[in-house]
């Protein structure tokens, strides 16, 4: 049996001992970020995607030990593990096929079966199966015990065929075997519940739908999955064979049966009870057995690649570039109940709130304008962040007019995702975080301050709530979690933390940090003031070496006690770079940023038995530019002037939007039409699109064209295909007779009403 570390490098495609040592570490308790960032000659330069992999296969491996020992221990007990069956049960690589494997001999309740071979019948059945030319009526009779509930010899055969159908159904190479067969030609049917046309309107292209299990994408089972969920749909498994003719057995599935047990028909008295015997077996133990088993393997697929793409989106909306930290006004945009204003300054800090009324029912616009342009005057506000709810178009203009009117105000607007805002404002911290305010304030100032730091706002509300994924509120809530909370914790410590500014909720996502050190860091920071350096976290209440190893590297003291604690270089590596300023003779000031020189040095110079060269080569390009962010350069999207509903929407527009969302068959841009339009995955370039997230990320700023809108349904199609495609090079004349050409291909507009029709059945 290969043993775990095997199994994972061989998967990874890298070295045993490469995931020996990951291994190693994490169990000594380092974190991803830790090792991928500053133990690289330990791991061989495994990347951070490399140990996130590791990281959860080894826990799902380590689980499928634990029940391999169980079932081992248990058939142990029932003195029945041969030497051939503790083979089979070392060697088997999945959880599936080891329960193929423990079947036979789980304990389990007082089967049919099993009174049958209480009543004597076994050697009935074992007879029927060794000498099919005995005649089952014949071969029964003595078996008729009444004394014992066998009253005639059809009950004697009934006993027989259920001893047999246990057996057949329990053998794990059958099993395992019609598994693939099943997975390969079996057929999802989906089919409306009765009474529940109205209610299941939006599940409409399910109503009588057939699709191949295997070509089932993870979005569409998602919505066959929901509408079984809520009493819309019936789902079903059946063989391509079945599904052609409903009154047919599957020929190939019994076939395969037939073989493994060597039944024959040849005309023999028990061969047509014999065959009758396997078609039960289908119908009534494998076929239920293997339909449960596949569709939990579609609805685990599915479920995971939801988590996959809401992990990816996460990732990039926290990575999506800051404004930076200057003064911004925050609205959160409203009807009736106002527009709610915060202001705060280069710190984060709220310096004012309010609340205007410039839209229907008060219609105070000129009084919202003057009161705008007050506070930007008062606080030196340029940048307006504006939630993309319900008036966000109304009081982007709001603030438009007063920056043309005023224009030495310099105000500029910008939308920003509001998505989680509400489950900030009444979270427990945001309580702790502004007592004094209102919870419809604490928006508003969630609002701006994402602007400023997307990552240190957005961290402060659960992942789940921030809304970029596909069917997460359907899949396992502790596996999405743990997913969400990894993609966290590596955007974080790949951006770093100021330690003298950072909130609770930022600094327990640094590696090696919790909420208790968290607290305790912040608290120690509001008692004695700001760090003077990295070593003084040390006198922080339980802050020992272990917590400070993995992560003083990711925490950043700005204008401290030396430049290098600004910086990524780990203080464990401060000896080399004492020797690079030896070498080449210079203060650290001179050194940092210093590209001619720094580009003078050879990383192998420097090269010793603690740090190799993956490590130096690292501190030299931290140290030509310390600190640096990886986040990309702040840009946002302007939202075209008059287009702020549906009803403005015209074919054929070109217009400016931000990527909100991204799934496998397409990307969600929001217009600002308080309706997200989808670019269909076909419509995302000429050239054909295999993984929308190779041609954009959520966040990103792109121009699209609009090819259709469905009012009623409040759908839009759009496209990233700005202009027609290219036309084709002219077919040479033909030689003899003209050859017919295939039917011209649909044009964008028709193609992006299939679109919009698709996006009905799977944005849900």
């Amino acid at each position: 049996m290969k043993s775990i570390e095997q199994r994972i490098a061989e998967e990874l495609a890298v070295t045993e001992a490469q995931v020996i040592a990951a291994v190693t570490l994490l169990d000594e308790g380092a974190t991803v970020p830790f090792i991928a960032r500053y133990r690289k000659e330990v791991t061989h330069n495994l990347t951070d995607t490399h140990l996130r992999y590791i990281h959860e296969r080894l826990a799902a491996l380590r689980e499928l030990e634990e029940r391999r020992s169980v079932i081992l221990k248990s058939i142990r007990e029932q003195e029945k593990l041969t030497p051939e069956l503790e083979r089979a049960i070392l060697a088997a690589a999945t959880r599936t096929q080891l329960e193929d494997l423990y079947l036979p001999f789980r304990p389990k309740r007082h089967t049919k079966a099993a009174q049958a071979i209480e009543a004597g019948l076994e050697p009935l059945a074992e007879q029927l199966l060794r000498d099919p030319s005995l005649v089952p009526e014949q071969a029964a009779l003595p078996f008729v015990h009444p004394e014992k509930g066998i009253a005639d010899g059809v009950a004697a055969l009934d006993g027989a065929r259920e001893i047999l159908m246990e057996r057949f159904a329990e053998a794990p190479e059958v099993a395992g075997r019609l598994r693939e067969l099943f997975w390969d030609q079996g057929i999802v049917q989906s089919r409306l519940v009765k009474g529940q046309e109205e209610k299941g309107a939006k599940f409409a292209d399910y109503f009588a739908a057939n699709e191949p299990i295997r070509k089932i994408p993870p979005h569409r089972a998602l919505a066959m999955l929901r509408g079984k969920e809520e009493g819309i749909l019936k789902l079903s498994l059946d063989h391509e064979e079945e599904v052609a003719d409903p009154t047919t057995e599957p020929v190939q599935c019994l076939a395969t049966m037939r073989h493994h047990f060597q039944l024959q028909e040849r005309g023999r008295p028990a061969d047509g009870w014999m065959k009758e015997t396997l078609r039960q077996t289908w119908r009534k133990k494998l076929k239920p057995r293997l339909e449960t088993d596949l569709m939990k393997k579609l609805t685990e697929s599915a479920h995971e690649e939801a988590i996959r793409v809401f992990a990816r989106n996460l990732k990039e909306l926290l990575l999506a570039a800051p404004a930076g930290m200057l003064p911004v006004i925050g609205l959160d945009p409203g009807l009736r109940t106002g527009v709610k204003l915060a202001v705060v300054d280069a710190t984060g800090k709220v310096v004012a709130t309010d609340t205007i009324y410039p839209h229907a029912p008060r219609n105070l616009w000129r009084e919202s304008m003057m009161r705008l342009a007050e506070l930007s005057r008062r606080y030196q506000v340029q940048l307006v962040s504006i939630g993309n709810g319900t008036a966000s178009r109304e009081t982007e203009r709001l603030v438009a007019e007063l920056a043309k009117t005023m224009p030495e105000l310099g105000l500029r607007p910008v939308v920003v995702s509001e998505a989680g805002a509400s489950v900030y404002s009444a979270s427990e911290y945001a309580s702790l975080e502004l007592p004094e305010l209102d919870v419809s304030l604490r928006g508003a100032v969630s609002i701006a301050r994402r602007l400023q730091d997307p990552l240190a706002e957005l961290v402060k509300t659960d992942p789940k709530s921030i809304g970029v994924g596909q069917y997460q509120h359907d899949v396992n809530p502790r596996r999405l979690a743990e997913a969400l909370d990894g993609v966290v914790e590596d955007a974080v410590n790949a951006v770093g933390v100021d330690v003298n500014t950072a909130s609770v909720p930022l600094l327990e996502r640094v590696s090696g940090l919790n909420k208790t050190l968290a607290k305790n860091i912040v608290a120690h920071r509001n008692a004695k003031g700001a760090f003077p350096s990295r070593l003084a976290l040390l006198a922080v209440s339980r802050f020992g070496p272990k917590a400070f190893e993995q992560a003083a590297g990711f925490l950043r003291i700005r204008n401290g006690a030396t430049p290098l604690d600004a910086s990524a270089v780990h203080p464990e590596s401060y000896p080399v770079v004492e020797r690079i300023l030896k070498k080449v003779g210079v203060e650290i000031t001179r050194l940092i940023g210093n590209h001619t020189l720094l580009h003078t040095l050879s990383p192998k110079e420097f090269v010793d038995d603690r740090f190799g060269e993956p490590t130096v080569r690292d501190i030299l390009a931290e140290l030509e530019k310390p600190g640096r962010d990886p986040r990309p350069e702040f840009r946002t999207a302007t939202f075209q002037e008059g287009v702020e509903s549906l009803e403005d929407l015209k074919l054929g527009m070109i217009l400016e939007g931000v990527v909100s969302n991204v799934t496998n068959f397409g990307a969600f841009v929001d217009i600002g039409v308080h309706q997200d339009g989808l670019v269909h995955i076909s419509a995302m370039a000429h050239h054909f699109v295999k993984d929308p997230h190779a041609v954009v990320k959520a966040g990103d700023v792109i121009k699209v064209r609009v090819m259709e809108v469905d009012l009623p349904r409040r759908r839009i199609a759009l496209s990233m295909r700005l202009e027609e495609a290219p036309a084709a090079a002219p077919a040479p004349a033909p030689s003899h007779k003209p050859t017919k050409l295939p039917p011209t291909p649909p044009a964008d507009s028709a193609m992006a009403a299939a679109f919009a029709r698709l996006k009905g059945k799977l944005e849900r």
